[in-house]
């Protein structure tokens, strides 16, 4: 945490613009609260298709009055290129998050992630390259590591994708590979595992299974595990994947053009993340008595997910504060209030 504190301190004393692609949703919201705590300034582009204004609002909240005004909020598409054009004006640093996630979601509707996560990546790597950023990170996914069976995931080493999601996410890391060795343009793609915490959406057909099945335990429903439970992942909680995205983008230039896993390392399965819930949201006042429902595997889900984060570690400092416990403990009280 020393390199990580270091940033912060230099942060809190050194302004800089910052743009957060999908900066209403889950990851974007929480990147955009720490950077405004920091006393930094930030644009802001989202359509609202998966994001909320109630996350601007609550981040509102939780900011001073003069941080807040330290926010320049442009609705607009990533698949539009003038959208990202306007976004990337006088911008230092990008944090790109904006993307349609889920793999169900690909599997039902290929064409539309493709439209957002492959051709609104391109505009927004031409926007940034063009607007001469310092540099450009942006959210990869795990989901990269496809068929590949070996456990912990080291960046070199993946398989076939397994979904059109999947697919995307690839194209992104290839697509900015070609831009640093093209145009000497600054890249980090961030491999995601699994990342939870407050403001992430437990509704919908797609909601991840953490805030889906914490509503679910506050709201006495029924809670369903594909397959046997036994299925594991790296989950990572947001404080986590925050503390990856700055050190990232403020990285040397010997870090920069690279991936790096951004995980705790460890993996838990589905049958001991369901008693890890119900622990802690007895800790809350409430208590959850059902048993869960099995059933069939979910097609392109993988078996087992966990992270190598040695490279982040020694190249970027990254160094992951909470583990899933803690960061469930801090999770928790959260979807009790808001649920």
């Amino acid at each position: 945490m020393e390199k990580y504190a270091k940033l912060r301190t230099y942060l809190l004393k050194n302004q800089a613009t910052w743009l957060v692609t999908g900066v209403a949703g889950f990851i974007g919201s929480n990147l955009l609260e720490h950077l405004l705590k920091l006393n930094q300034r930030v644009v802001g582009l989202d359509n609202f298709a998966t994001g909320h204004q109630h996350n601007l609002d609550e981040v509102q909240s939780l900011v001073s009055e003069q941080q807040w005004k330290n926010f320049n909020f442009i609705e607009g598409d990533i698949r539009a290129l003038t959208d990202c054009q306007r976004a990337c004006m006088g911008v230092d640093y990008v944090l790109h998050q904006a993307a349609l996630g889920s793999v169900p979601r690909s599997i039902n509707d290929p064409i539309t992630t493709n439209f957002t996560n492959i051709g609104g990546f391109l505009n927004m790597l031409v926007a940034a390259r063009d607007a001469k950023v310092k540099s450009f990170t942006y959210a990869a996914s795990s989901s990269t590591y496809g068929d590949h069976p070996a456990l912990p995931k080291v960046e070199a080493h993946i398989g076939k994708p397994l979904s059109p999601y999947a697919v995307t996410k690839y194209v992104n890391e290839l697509y900015a590979d070609v831009f640093a060795r093209t145009y000497d343009f600054k890249t980090i793609g961030l491999r995601y595992f699994n990342v939870f915490g407050q403001r992430q959406d437990p509704n919908g057909a797609y909601a991840a299974v953490i805030p889906k099945w914490a509503a679910a335990m506050i709201q006495g429903d029924e809670i369903f595990i594909n397959g046997d439970g036994e299925t594991s992942r790296d989950f990572c909680f947001i404080e986590n994947a925050v503390q990856a995205n700055l050190l990232a983008a403020t990285a040397g230039d010997d870090e920069k053009n690279e991936v790096y896993n951004v995980a705790v390392g460890d993996r838990t399965t589905l049958n001991d993340l369901f008693h890890a819930l119900q622990v802690a949201l007895a800790k809350s006042g409430k208590t959850y008595g059902k048993e869960p429902i099995y059933r069939e595997f979910r097609t392109g889900d993988v078996r087992h997910s966990q992270a190598d984060i040695s490279k982040a570690a020694a190249k970027l400092g990254y160094t992951p504060e909470y583990r899933i416990l803690e960061g469930i403990g801090k999770a928790m009280p959260w979807y009790v209030e808001h649920v």
